[in-house]
């Protein structure tokens, strides 16, 4: 690997230049290219890849720093390592572009490509550039509609009318996941519900599986199962029908309790549900409850079923049955209640139920007691709170004095037998709804026959192009609806006139199998090769924001497990491994334009380069916790950097030298050789078993030190330069993965050939870490008072002796007996006097 040697002033190094130099090596020589397949084993690393808004933040650096140190000790540990890098491209922002800045979404995506990349490749990172993939191009995103028609053709896409997420802002729909306490997970604006035809994908469908599947995901973090478990949201009890009196249908309620059913005392419908107006239909309630529906539909969801929202509601003033004990229940809509979760109905059980309590408190209905705690009487006057503890059914006909969680699956039973209702299993997961009226997405490839009704586009008419002459209007709602040439087409199946679909997809489809297509990213014949996916899926290790814990991960599991069906892919899930980094913040707050502490990378890599910005966002916290920018961080990292170099170009002598293995070495070699193996082993556990790059980067530092001490230390002439140069080889080799131009610019200085980053990682020598003296901490009753360094082969009882007869010690126990003296071998000695036992 050839590079002309930079030679700088040694007290510091020119990394503008060396840092130019190795990228272009880098990319020239191919050094990060991989075949899918070689005689080594495989691994697979991937970032989540980003959203080209035109300028990485710290953020991005954090993930792809971790990401590349990942990789690059993976390549030195004998892998053949994938780690590809694209770029999730279609989205709002860039339309919105087109409407501020009068200029293409693809024009506007480009050019913010070209930039980001660039800040990547400045940063060192070992990407395969030969894989890389852009989501709004063509020859991605036709294999994005194909498997658009894969769902089509599965059955798990299908077209409803459906109250869905509107944000008036953004002028599209959104999934449930895109809605976040009520506001739009893009703009942060409210959202609101709104009556539309969408395309959604049946995820429900694979409900069970992704609930069930979590426990082969071990290597992810707790939190981030726990939040797809709570997402999913998995539910067991039973649907009862209850009868409408003068209508064929009944409304049916699911319920988790069946075992309260003879303490329903009131029905409560959503504001959405498609009975409320059928009821009211020519009453004299009928206006004033359509203006309350108008009012909950405005009203988010997270804002109406928030514990500390005011529960509101109205009667109709029509009754059902309750099948068990035959008595009427009135009907009421409250605000509480949400079409999209259950049924839209729910049975009212206030003695038993919170919410339901304070709503009969409010509006004065019945409280009736069903179940009551064991051995006494609940009264339903003297309640200031539902009892939703266990207990024995009262008031419960033929079910009296049973424990309730007995009488769950007999009143269960009974209603199954009678055919009022049966067992079932509910989630909280909805399907997604995958249309969005807006331009810069990846067409639906639908065609709408008036003969021939919905039909697929032909894959070999694949892809539906995005139309380039669109006029972008804050106010259109569906851009492409305005564009004859594209709406306006032919049915494949019987040739007459028909129309395109003009919604796009959720971005969000775009970024569920992108880990695929790297892995066999120019193949023109599909979306990859099952060959290549197999080499390859699932991905080793997966570094992201936690943010993406239920929209991105969740859609990425569904669609691993539609295409395993398939036959597609032998991977059943996409990510072994996840590591969900934390956020860069500035004065304890996230990093903000709007609040003025964003540190630009672009600041960094000028005045510092890139290494030391690697080096300082892997050095200044664990990769899962909130790193705090620190300036002086920063300045101390480039410090560090320049005491490597001026280490290095300081002793370049040492490198001719070769190893005396006749001569024994003396004290400050063994020493100096005990912590160069001792550092190999403790970064190598840092980096492979906890990712704790702050610490393995704490201990390349406290390396540093030792060589600079020996080095000061010892006489030049009785200097061992084979134990030096044995010492800055490994450094180097620890050091790579983080400062990847600095290490590998030193190694080429130093004489070697070839990238330092294809060398293999250093093995510890278990003989170098044996000790030749242990530092004992010496407390009396718990409080230290003393260290003693003592020789590794001390007995247990010559190490009790000095500790008892220590200067420091003695003082501490005048006056006092010793009742008993605590050893931990090779670290501890607790003298416990009698005054403490």
């Amino acid at each position: 690997m050839e590079g002309e040697i930079i030679v700088a002033h040694e007290d510091q190094y020119d990394f503008k230049t060396i840092e130019r130099k190795w990228q272009e090596i880098w990319e020239r020589e191919n050094v990060y290219s991989v075949p899918n397949r070689c005689d080594k084993p495989n691994y697979y690393v991937l970032e989540m890849f980003p959203y080209p808004s035109g300028a990485l933040h710290m953020g991005h650096i954090r993930n792809y720093a971790i990401g590349d140190v990942v990789a690059r000790i993976k390549t030195m540990k004998g892998f053949n390592v994938l780690h590809p890098m694209g770029w999730d491209a279609f989205g709002l922002p860039a339309e919105n572009a087109a409407i501020q800045r009068g200029i293409h979404p693809a024009v506007w995506t480009k050019n913010n490509i070209a930039k980001m990349r660039d800040q990547q490749k400045r940063l060192g990172t070992s990407y395969d550039w030969e894989r890389e993939v852009t989501t709004c191009n063509p020859d991605y995103y036709k294999w994005t509609e194909w498997m658009f028609l894969l769902m089509y053709k599965r059955g798990l896409a299908y077209k409803k009318t459906a109250p869905v997420n509107w944000c008036p802002t953004c002028q599209t729909v959104l999934a449930n996941e895109q809605v976040s306490e009520g506001v739009c997970w893009r703009c942060g604006k409210d959202v609101i519900k709104k009556d539309l035809e969408q395309w959604f994908f049946r995820t429900t469908a694979y409900a069970d599986r992704l609930l069930d599947d979590l426990k082969l995901l071990q290597g992810w973090p707790e939190r981030v199962r726990i939040m797809q478990e709570h997402w999913i949201g998995k539910s067991v009890g039973a649907d009862v029908t209850f009868t409408l009196p003068g209508h064929k249908e009944g409304i049916t309620v699911f319920t988790t309790r069946p075992d309260t059913l003879y303490g329903v005392s009131f029905m409560v419908l959503a504001p959405e549900h498609p009975l409320v107006a059928e009821l009211i239909k020519g009453s004299e309630r009928e206006q004033e409850v359509l203006d309350f529906v108008e009012k909950c539909r405005r009203e988010s969801a997270i804002v109406r079923t928030a514990a500390d929202t005011e529960k509101e509601g109205l009667p109709l003033g029509v009754y059902c049955i309750n099948p068990l004990n035959g008595e009427q229940v009135p009907i009421w809509v409250a605000n509480y209640v949400l079409m999209d979760y259950g049924t839209g109905a729910v049975m009212g059980v206030p003695a038993h139920d919170q919410r339901d309590f304070e709503f009969a408190r409010k509006y004065n209905l019945p409280i009736r007691v069903v179940i009551s705690p064991p051995e006494m009487e609940l009264r339903s006057e003297d309640m200031t709170e539902a009892y939703a503890e266990p207990g024995v059914l009262v008031n419960s006909g033929p079910f009296n004095g049973l424990a309730n969680e007995e009488a769950q699956a007999k009143i269960s039973a009974y209603l199954q037998e009678k055919g009022w209702g049966q067992p079932t299993v509910t989630y909280r997961l909805r399907d997604w709804l995958v249309s969005r009226q807006r331009y810069w997405g990846a067409p639906i490839p639908i065609i709408y026959c008036p003969e021939c009704g919905t039909v697929p586009v032909p894959e070999e008419d694949l892809p539906v192009l995005l139309p380039e002459n669109v006029t972008f209007d804050p106010g259109v709602i569906s851009p492409l609806a305005h564009v004859p040439e594209f709406v306006n087409t032919t049915c494949p199946k019987c040739g007459r006139p028909a129309r395109r679909e003009t919604d796009t997809m959720d971005t969000f489809i775009c970024s569920s199998w992108y880990f695929f297509r790297y892995t066999d990213p120019r193949n023109d014949q599909e979306p990859f090769s099952k060959d290549a996916a197999s080499a390859w899926m699932p991905v080793d290790q997966y570094i992201g924001g936690v943010e993406h814990a239920v929209m991105h991960l969740l859609y990425s599991r569904f669609f691993t497990k539609v295409l395993h069906d398939a036959g597609l892919v032998e991977a059943v899930e996409p990510f072994t491994n996840l590591l969900t980094q934390g956020m860069v913040i500035k004065d304890g707050t996230k990093m903000s334009k709007s609040k003025g502490n964003v540190v630009d990378p672009e600041e960094i890599f000028a005045k510092y380069g890139a290494d030391t910005a690697r080096l300082f966002i892997l050095f200044a916290a664990p990769p899962d916790k909130d790193l705090e920018w620190s300036d002086r961080g920063v300045e101390g990292s480039w410090r560090f950097l320049n005491r490597v170099w001026r280490l290095v170009r300081g002793h370049m002598d040492v490198f001719a030298a070769v190893a005396d293995t006749k001569t024994p070495l003396a004290r400050a070699e063994r020493d100096l050789r005990r912590k160069v193996h001792s550092t190999i082993l403790k970064v190598s556990e840092d980096v492979e078993e906890r990712f704790n790059f702050n610490t393995a980067i704490a201990a390349i530092m406290e390396l540093v030190n030792e060589i600079y001490h020996y080095v000061d230390n010892v006489a030049p002439k009785k200097q061992n330069q084979a134990i030096i140069k044995e010492a800055i080889e490994n450094l180097l080799l620890l050091l790579s993965p983080f400062a990847p131009h600095i290490t590998d610019e030193l190694w080429q200085q130093t004489g070697h050939q070839g990238s330092i980053h294809l060398e293999n990682w250093p093995k510890w020598d278990e003989a170098a870490l044996v000790a030749e003296e242990l530092t004992i901490v010496v407390q009396v009753d718990g409080r230290v008072r003393d260290r003693l360094v003592v020789p590794a082969d001390s007995s247990k009882e010559q190490v009790e002796e000095l500790a008892l007869t220590s200067p420091r010690v003695q003082p501490q126990l005048d006056g006092k007996q010793v009742a008993k003296v605590i050893t931990v071998p090779g670290k501890l000695i607790n003298i416990v006097t009698r005054e403490q036992v």
